[in-house]
């Protein structure tokens, strides 16, 4: 019956049109309404890993997604992840203290994933540490972060030759390892002279790369991608989203729901927003990403943030949990920003014009409903695979992984 419910609401709808070019230029807030969200979001304690404590955290561990973050000394690594993970205000970065061993952090990024970020510190050779075992490390890499100073120009070289060493090594040890440049520091640069770093590096490291590798193909198998950063702005999330998007097994079918979602509601845009650190997990792609939409998006994530941390009631863990919460905010360029708890750490975000609002808000509220169904049904869905996982390594098997793409597939058909 719900299913039977849920075609003929996509099908009133389906003929709505979908435009995105500059949707939200000069938009300031008129109108503004807020229930309740859950407050003090945040992250495990953060811990470095001891060489006596790596037998006892191994099994807890192992089935999580790791990340090395990379770089030569001051080039910004610690302070992205303070920013990114714990909230830190750029400016207080520059009292933190050098990193002089490698540390380890155990993220709770949201319910959907945790994973493990390495902060590696630059001035230890990791390959050439007696005290590190690298090929440990990056067997069980997903993502390899290094991390390059665009305004230390004198570094360049040093910097690249780094890189390409890492990439080496990587490949050799790890095939499936993706390596992401943050080509970081960019704040004050104007576009232009932003470019011409981009295209600087990103040719110096390809030459680097095909002048050390005799067969000429490293280049076209190795996943590599560059990203201009700074923690001053947004640009530093949406590259670790990006980041993370790639440690996510269901992310393509998330997007689907978002497509599906979308096209049968009228959004000009939408994300699901890992609330704590402003991850977007996924997006619609039904046009490219708008860098203006995503930090209007993460600006009134915190203005949420804000009010529920004075007004929203807590449980006995600290946080506000309601899934009929939502806020929606109205520009002053007939579009309304909408924002729905999806659970305790996710919601959904979106953009939509007035009329179509204003006219068929039971049909979002509808499909909303069915689309946070089949959220929690692929978070059970992966929940139920990463326990299977862990039974069948302490049952040294050899059975095959559940195929979570296959159960995020069949729940579309909910929706």
């Amino acid at each position: 019956m719900s299913k039977m419910m849920s075609s003929s609401v996509i099908d009133q709808t389906s003929s709505l049109s979908i435009s995105s070019q500059n949707i939200l230029s000069n938009g300031t807030i008129v109108d503004f309404s807020v229930g309740s969200m859950p407050a003090n979001y945040g992250y495990d304690e953060s811990f470095s890993k001891e060489d006596d404590e790596e037998d006892s955290n191994e099994e807890s561990s192992q089935f999580k997604p790791r990340i090395l973050i990379m770089g030569l000394r001051k080039s910004g690594k610690t302070s992205i992840k303070n920013v990114v993970f714990h909230k830190m205000e750029p400016n207080e970065t520059l009292l933190l203290d050098p990193t002089t061993k490698t540390n380890l952090e155990d993220i709770s990024c949201c319910s959907f994933i945790t994973f493990q970020v390495y902060d590696c510190s630059g001035q230890i050779d990791l390959f050439n540490d007696p005290t590190c075992d690298y090929i440990a490390l990056l067997k069980g890499c997903g993502s390899l972060i290094f991390v390059i100073d665009a305004q230390d120009e004198d570094q360049y070289t040093d910097a690249i030759s780094c890189l390409t060493q890492t990439i080496f090594k990587g490949y050799n040890i790890n095939r499936g390892i993706k390596f992401e440049v943050f080509i970081h520091k960019v704040d004050g640069f104007p576009d232009e002279k932003k470019m011409d770093i981009y295209n600087e590096i990103q040719q110096r490291a390809n030459e680097m790369l095909i002048q050390q590798d005799a067969t000429e193909s490293l280049i076209q198998k190795i996943y590599l991608n560059y990203h201009l950063t700074s923690i001053y702005d947004h640009s530093i999330f949406e590259a670790f989203s990006k980041v993370v998007h790639k440690l996510i097994p269901q992310h393509r079918q998330l997007e689907r729901l978002l497509d599906f979602l979308c096209n049968s509601c009228g959004l000009e845009r939408a994300f699901l927003f890992d609330v704590a650190s402003k991850i977007f997990i996924a997006s619609d792609c039904i046009s490219p990403l708008d860098t203006q939409l995503y930090e209007l998006c993460c600006d009134k994530i915190d203005l949420v943030l804000d009010i529920s941390n004075i007004y929203a009631p807590k449980d006995v863990e600290g946080i506000s949990a309601d899934d009929s919460s939502y806020t929606c905010v109205k520009l002053n360029n007939e579009l309304y920003l909408y924002m729905k708890q999806v659970d305790k750490f996710l919601a959904f975000v979106c953009v939509i014009r007035d009329e179509i609002f204003v006219e068929n808000r039971g049909i979002m509220d509808y499909n909303l409903t069915l689309f946070k169904d089949s959220i929690k049904d692929i978070l059970s869905a992966q929940k139920t695979v990463s326990q299977d996982q862990s039974v069948n390594n302490q049952n040294n098997t050899n059975s095959s992984e559940p195929d979570t793409s296959n159960m995020a597939n069949n729940i579309l058909g909910n929706l």
